[in-house]
């Protein structure tokens, strides 16, 4: 049998200059969002936050000649289309209304909102200022996941019937200290991606069934385990378990994607030693046939990262909606809430329902 060839190289579209603007100069934009920007050529012409001290020290790093004093002033820059928000999500409602407010085009990070009402916010204010708004779900374009939608999509697996994402390792949650105090946890900050993800190949779960629990004297306050089943009309099921706490050495981070012809498996290769990463690894079989090896290129971080902004600009260059819209993100938020409505209920929900 001849192997199959997945296609998921990301291409930029042309015209592809248009100004960036970044607002938040943490660390996700210092190691993802602003190396795939340069390694792709493109004009990223300022940059802003809060602490001034961050926002230089990222313009030195990354040659960045605009360092904006205040919001106002990137909101006034001519040369900006597009701003890349990587803030806190209670402070993004906010902060993407006033800049579409000024005409900007957005990709923002996720989760759009901890709130379903902030996210349709957010949604309503890009169709009245009519601005694209994107949402940095940057999952889909990895290379395990996007390998694997394309597989799908050319039927080589046939009908899907079963598909498990299913992570154990080590998170290290001292890189974002202020997650520990939080409310939520793993679903709206983590699994969110794999949620997305599950949306992106298989489409909108009729049902989501969830629980959530901590590990024994755990400094974080929220859930770092998690199981989670999407039930589909068409008898489809995905189970996503999770936990953040195996300090064993057999840590493991897998994705399954079976059907009525063939299966698809491999590994999430950034959750292997993160942030650093490693590639993620695929391998196919028709039914009836061994597995087979389909070397894949790239890293979760930061290659994935341009995946994302080449659609905002496609979206803008186009006129169509970006993959990752706003109003097609209220779906992925839909899953994450209705996991934890799940969970504190002890019943199955309904997404399309919250």
């Amino acid at each position: 049998m001849t192997t199959p060839q997945p296609h998921y190289n990301i291409t930029l579209p042309t015209p592809h200059h248009h100004g960036i603007a970044i607002v938040g100069c943490g660390g996700i934009v210092n190691y993802a969002h602003l190396p795939a920007y340069r390694q792709h050529g493109l004009n990223i012409v300022g940059c802003y936050d809060l602490n001034h001290d961050s926002a230089r020290a990222t313009a030195h790093s990354h040659g960045i000649d605009t360092v904006y004093q205040s919001l106002d002033e990137l909101m006034s820059d001519a040369r900006v289309e597009i701003v890349d928000i990587a803030i806190p999500a209670w402070e993004q409602r906010a902060v993407a209304t006033r800049l579409l407010h000024a005409g900007k085009h957005l990709l923002c990070q996720k989760p759009l909102a901890e709130t379903l009402d902030d996210a349709r916010a957010i949604v309503d204010a890009g169709q009245t200022a009519q601005r694209h708004v994107a949402v940095n779900q940057q999952m889909r374009w990895s290379a395990g996941i996007a390998a694997s939608y394309d597989l799908i999509r050319r039927g080589y697996i046939g009908t899907p019937t079963d598909a498990q994402i299913q992570v154990s390792t080590s998170t290290p949650w001292h890189m974002w200290p202020w997650l520990r105090d939080s409310a939520h946890l793993d679903v709206m900050y983590h699994s969110i991606h794999y949620l997305d993800s599950i949306r992106h190949l298989f489409g909108n779960p009729s049902l989501i069934t969830s629980r959530h629990t901590q590990y024994p004297g755990q400094l974080e306050r929220a859930e770092t385990k998690t199981v989670t089943i999407l039930d589909y009309a068409d008898n489809l099921h995905v189970v996503v378990m999770v936990n953040h706490h195996d300090d064993s050495q057999d840590v493991y981070a897998t994705y399954r994607f079976l059907g009525t012809k063939g299966i698809i498996k491999g590994t999430i290769g950034l959750l292997y030693n993160y942030p650093h990463g490693r590639p993620d690894t695929l391998e196919y079989a028709a039914h009836g046939e061994p597995l087979t090896s389909i070397p894949l290129e790239g890293l979760w971080i930061p290659d994935a990262f341009i995946g994302p902004m080449a659609s905002l600009m496609h979206a803008i260059n186009t006129h169509q909606p970006p993959i990752t819209s706003a109003a097609d993100n209220i779906g992925t938020l839909q899953l994450v809430h209705g996991s934890y409505l799940s969970a504190h209920t002890g019943r199955s929900v309904c997404p399309a329902d919250l």
